[in-house]
């Protein structure tokens, strides 16, 4: 039998039944991944030994009764949540031979719940991009066609949930990551809010804006799987000291007296015909179920993507500084010219065009007699925006809209033009500028058979109100989408 189509909810079902074991579990993943990842090239590195070894750990522990909801699911983990023992390169040249002594927090919760590492995924590099063509290992491609982007920076992770290369994925989200994603491959992804899932162990981009979260085949192993990470950790300064609900009982199957926003600036100028057909289906499911459509205003919008274009690499430039090739990261061999001209040619041949891009924006916005113009006005209407959404909240509980504004796009058709490439995170940035949760749902496809995602906002703290709506969206929704044909 083929276990790779699996959920977490069914492998796990599988497993207390007594009608698989781990150990298959991994190698059906495996092969597929065997089969598959040359064409995508999802993975950087796939730890087979390692997971067998694993699973052989989780027989024992389900056979003795003692089960999780993860106890020998095969799980991906994109290449910038340090791992212990296995390479973590953030899809760059400057990390390519770095092995971390330590794990990330999440990725301690998953080994203490029983989960299996199956390979760490794509990125693109130091999380910069909205395609996964940045990356130093090379471009991931779309499973639901190998022409197209499937979104970035997790484009690994998601091309590996969206092709059963393995059963469910870990991403990050910074503007977007996730759920941009999410949205190209077909897949349900979600961004916690900030502080709800530990960054203690994820390799910084933006500070204030990254946050590990779930990428998978539905709702409900996104509420398992944001259960498993959650929660408060001293080793992390941002990280919210609040209990944890079970993610799953908000799983009610019904949206009765929900209120729904429609912003008017998410329809406007730039938006696909395809996607806003397919958004205003999912909201009039939402309708149908009982929730109430509240159309309302989000005046700061327009601001969103300068204000985050700033902060973003305001930080990454400040984050990046310590690769010089002493004390972190790559160095060039038998420098000539003293320490100064090695720091400068271990950054040149380390990082690549996008990362040096966003380092150069951000010394400048951060510079002398810049700072007040650029980084702090930026700053200021960030909490401009975050004000609306206060705003907003006080009237709906949820806001839908489209996580881009069109569907994926053909390799290297944005790759020459980035300032084309930053808009199409237009509509996912706000929510990481604001610290607010959101979700990405598959909402059908386009007439060329790309996915389209609806996305679903809440206030800080509130995940258990958007995975309500979007676990009966997917229940009830009129538009499928289709398995990958690999």
């Amino acid at each position: 039998m083929d276990y790779f189509p699996l959920t977490i909810s069914e492998t796990t079902d599988l497993y207390k039944s007594g009608k698989a074991n781990a150990e298959d579990v991994v190698k059906s993943v495996l092969a597929r991944i065997e089969e598959l990842d040359k064409k995508l090239n999802a993975y950087i590195r796939v730890t087979g030994d390692l997971a067998l070894k694993r699973a052989v750990e989780a027989d024992k522990r389900i056979k003795s009764g003692d089960i999780t909801p993860l106890t020998g699911i095969p799980i991906a983990v994109k290449d910038l949540i340090c791992t212990k023992g296995i390479p973590t390169t953030c899809g760059s040249k400057i990390l390519e031979n770095y092995t971390p002594p330590y794990n990330a927090t999440v990725i301690e919760r998953l080994d203490s719940l029983g989960a299996i590492i199956i390979g760490k995924t794509n990125m693109d590099e130091f999380a910069m991009g909205s395609s996964t063509e940045s990356s130093f290992f090379g471009i991931t491609k779309n499973p639901h066609n190998l022409e197209y982007v499937p979104g970035g920076s997790s484009g690994g992770s998601a091309a590996a949930v969206a092709a059963d290369l393995c059963i469910t994925a870990l991403g990050s989200d910074t503007g977007g990551s996730i759920r941009q994603p999410a949205s190209y491959t077909g897949i349900v992804g979600l961004k916690p809010t900030y502080g709800r899932v530990s960054r203690y162990g994820l390799v910084a981009y933006a500070s204030s804006l990254d946050q590990i979260g779930p990428l998978t085949k539905d709702v409900r192993d996104t509420a398992i799987l944001l259960t498993a990470i959650s929660g408060h950790d001293p080793r992390d300064s941002t990280s919210l000291d609040i209990e944890v609900p079970n993610y799953t009982e908000f799983l009610t199957g019904e949206v009765k007296g929900l209120k729904v926003g429609l912003p008017k600036e998410y329809f406007g100028e730039g938006l696909d015909s395809e996607v806003e057909k397919r958004i205003m289906e999912g909201v009039g499911v939402l309708e149908k179920g009982g929730a109430e459509v509240v159309e309302m205003s989000l005046p700061h919008t327009e601001y969103a993507l300068a204000s985050y274009y700033i902060i973003a690499p305001s930080e990454a430039s400040s984050n990046l500084a310590r690769y010089d090739g002493v004390r972190y990261g790559h160095r060039e061999s038998s420098p000539d010219d003293g320490m100064i001209d090695m720091f400068r040619r271990s950054r040149s041949s380390g990082f690549g065009w996008e990362v040096k891009r966003r380092i150069m924006l951000g010394t400048y916005a951060l510079s002398s007699g810049y700072y007040d113009a650029y980084y702090r006005k930026a700053l200021q209407v960030r909490r401009l925006i975050r004000n609306d959404y206060d705003e907003a909240f006080k009237k709906v509980d949820v806001i839908a809209g489209p996580a881009a504004p069109a569907p994926a796009y053909k390799i290297g058709d944005k790759i020459e033009d980035p300032l084309s490439m930053y808009l199409v995170d237009i509509y996912t940035v706000t929510a990481n500028l604001t610290g607010i949760p959101g979700i990405c749902v598959p909402a059908g496809v386009s007439t060329a058979g790309l996915p389209i995602g609806l996305q679903l906002l809440s206030k800080p703290l509130n995940e258990g109100a958007i995975l309500r709506a979007a676990y009966y969206f997917e229940k009830n929704r009129t538009a499928d989408t289709p398995k990958p044909k690999l």
